[in-house]
């Protein structure tokens, strides 16, 4: 048999083509270095009696890249990196408790809430607190605290209703 870079440009435009149909466009030489692989390891396991080996190479070939095509998409599903866009979506994203809480009284001060509403806003907004968290921390019953919910929801619904 041949050598290997004889054999290797004999075949270039089959791996060309290989490559072409399967639609490979990204990583394209690594794609490439992966058919002169299976190339190699066609010529090796080639047996004659069988058949010819341009056929035998062209299913060789197209069988490993199709196996790494799986290889990459399933990689590239594992590890998937957040762009850079995200991580600054993040660290933007955070703001301090109090400061938020400052914003949210500065806005709804003059919206007529009473005390146990804005009570009811703050720990449901900042706290993420749930109705019965609120009135165990309040040391009242869950009723009370539906009732100041109820009371905001209505005075907070005028409030964007009129903005609007």
């Amino acid at each position: 048999m041949e050598s290997f870079e004889q054999l290797a440009s004999k075949y270039e435009p089959m791996i060309q083509q290989i490559i072409h149909t399967l639609h490979i466009y990204k990583n394209k030489e690594e794609f490439h270095q992966h058919s002169l692989i299976a190339l190699w390891v066609a010529s090796k396991r080639f047996d004659p009696r069988k058949g010819n080996f341009s056929t035998y190479a062209y299913h060789y070939i197209r069988g490993y890249l199709l196996m790494e095509l799986t290889k990459a998409t399933v990689e590239a599903e594992r590890t998937i990196l957040p762009e850079e866009e995200f991580w600054e979506n993040t660290a933007a994203g955070y703001t301090d408790g109090a400061l938020e809480e400052n914003n949210l009284l500065s806005y709804y001060q003059d919206q007529g809430l009473t005390t146990n509403q804005r009570k009811w806003l703050l720990l449901t907004v900042v706290k993420d607190l749930s109705i019965k968290e609120i009135a165990k921390k309040e040391k009242v019953s869950i009723s009370a605290v539906k009732l100041w919910r109820k009371g905001a929801r209505e005075k907070l619904k005028d409030v964007m209703k009129t903005q609007r």
